[in-house]
């Protein structure tokens, strides 16, 4: 074991608080979960977490998931303190939102993923790049390019309300919530449900 009893008690009791959508005995099996795999033996556990590829691992294992753009993009979710490692906290937190999360932190975690550059707009160069990315990449006669930029502009008419050509928070906040199908319009960056 390498956190000593005293060390999980303190985090199930502060992540209990803050990682809302889990009880107690859920934040204690995420953090052995985390601790199994991550815990290689003499590892001081408060300086390790899941590095990029096995974080990325762990989606595609767990929850299935197959797009490395998109699976790096949850990584920075997670990664809040972007020291490119995701800790415990970081870990219990994020999939309290992710696998539980109410409507509001699910469009505010989708909105993060979705914004490349984080200046607070998801942009048709960042939307076409993520729907490029998560289409089937189908031989076909035409160019698929335009196919997709097609695509970008009917998501720009359906969800850009103040028409200014790329997507505020809360424009794509109204757009999901008046159709929640468009929660993940640009990529599967949430779990099955299963």
């Amino acid at each position: 074991a390498a956190m000593s009893r005293k060390r999980l008690q303190q985090l199930v009791d502060s992540l209990g608080r803050s990682a809302k959508h889990f009880n107690k005995s859920e934040v204690e099996s995420l953090i052995k979960l985390f601790d199994t795999l991550v815990g290689k033996p003499g590892n001081r556990f408060a300086t390790v977490g899941f590095d990029r590829n096995m974080f990325r691992d762990t989606l595609h294992s767990v929850f299935g998931m197959m797009d490395d753009m998109i699976m790096d993009r949850v990584f920075r979710t997670f990664d809040k303190d972007n020291d490119s490692c995701i800790s415990v906290v970081e870990w219990v937190e994020g999939l309290s939102v992710f696998l539980r999360g109410t409507l509001e932190e699910r469009i505010k975690y989708c909105f993060e993923v979705y914004d490349l550059n984080g200046d607070g707009y998801i942009s048709r160069e960042e939307m076409f790049q993520m729907l490029k990315n998560s289409l089937l990449k189908q031989p076909s006669e035409e160019d698929p390019d335009e196919g997709i930029k097609d695509l970008v502009d009917i998501a720009l008419k359906k969800m850009d309300y103040d028409h200014d050509g790329k997507l505020s928070f809360m424009d794509f906040e109204k757009a999901v919530r008046d159709e929640n199908l468009l929660l993940e319009a640009f990529g599967p960056c949430l779990p099955d449900l299963k």
